[in-house]
């Protein structure tokens, strides 16, 4: 016989399995194809604030590097098949993050990334809308969207500029949260303010979608000229959660292994190892990505806001401390 925790589970269980049939129908019902792409690379994510899982590889690689990393996203490869002419597709997969295990954090968790040829994020970040209004149909709720720009976030929430504030006005902005400064730069002032003031206020029945983030945020995402130029990103948060973060795509293969470059002399800078760069999606980009934008969005993270709960492990089978 179950215990009530773990009957209550598995109804989460059996709603997530509801959750990932719903999903397949939406993207069938607009041609988007399902792929599965490898969980293990000979590369690894460069960003500066994720850390990669590696293993060895123990039988014949014929001179190819034993050192294989487990995807923290999905990311690479689908860009590798639209620059084959696949077209719009998506995975909905695990991923892997070292270091990150907590209340919201789980090592291995459900990603769902997909890829609009011919879209802007914009465009894109109002079908996330549509993905996750479905989803909270299935537990009888609704949610109303507010969009707004990065900047208008800032302005019309803590009354400050990111773009034009100094350093000093947005460590003010904190309030009376109480941050360690050493070694923190002007972004990390900017996500802290988003995290530990913007977040937390947004209401349970909203759906924020925040696009146009400052350009030195770019990640992956093109940057649009003008003054200040911009970022052509966007982040869904469904009440305090973040759920999704898209990027209207960019394609030049030269900017994207300077900012790689620049991602692994930051990670040194900090005494973290730098993984090789993929150059697999670096000859993609050359070879020529379509106009595109794609976004990735945390699964379980969705089913967290879907049945009310701020503890991961409340929405898996097993989580890290028992798996």
């Amino acid at each position: 016989m179950s215990t009530a925790g773990e009957a209550k589970r598995h109804d989460v269980l059996r709603l997530r399995a509801r959750l990932y049939a719903t999903l397949r129908v939406f993207f069938a019902e607009r041609g988007v194809l399902e792929v599965e792409t490898p969980v293990l690379s000979r590369a690894g994510n460069t960003d500066a604030n994720i850390d990669s899982f590696s293993v060895e590889f123990s039988g014949r690689t014929d001179g190819a590097p034993r050192t294989r990393w487990l995807r923290t996203s999905p990311e690479f490869p689908l860009k590798r098949l639209l620059a084959e002419g696949l077209g719009d597709c998506y995975e909905l997969g695990r991923v892997f993050r070292d270091g990150e295990a907590g209340g919201r954090h789980n090592p291995e968790f459900t990603m769902l990334e997909w890829y609009r040829v011919g879209r802007d994020h914009l465009w894109l970040a109002r079908e996330t809308v549509d993905v996750v209004r479905a989803a909270l149909g299935l537990v009888g709720r609704e949610a109303r969207v507010v969009e707004l720009t990065y900047r208008d976030l800032f302005r019309t929430r803590l009354g400050v500029d990111p773009f034009t504030a100094s350093d000093d006005q947005l460590r003010d902005a904190l309030g009376d949260v109480v941050i360690d400064p050493e070694g923190l730069v002007r972004d990390d002032w900017l996500d802290l303010l988003v995290t530990h003031r913007l977040q937390p206020a947004f209401a349970a029945d909203e759906i924020h979608v925040v696009h146009d983030y400052p350009a030195s945020q770019c990640a992956l995402a093109k940057i649009r000229p003008g003054d200040p130029p911009v970022a052509e990103r966007f982040e869904l948060f469904l009440g305090p959660l973040e759920l999704a973060n898209g990027y209207h795509e960019l394609r030049d293969a030269n900017e994207q292994r300077t900012r790689f470059e620049r991602d692994r002399a930051t990670r040194t800078f900090r005494g973290r190892f730098a993984p090789p760069v993929d150059e697999a999606l670096l000859s993609a980009l050359d070879r020529g990505l379509p106009e595109c934008a794609g976004v990735a969005l945390g699964v379980d993270r969705l089913v967290m806001a879907m049945v009310g709960t701020d503890r991961i492990a409340d929405v898996l089978a097993y989580d890290f401390a028992r798996a």
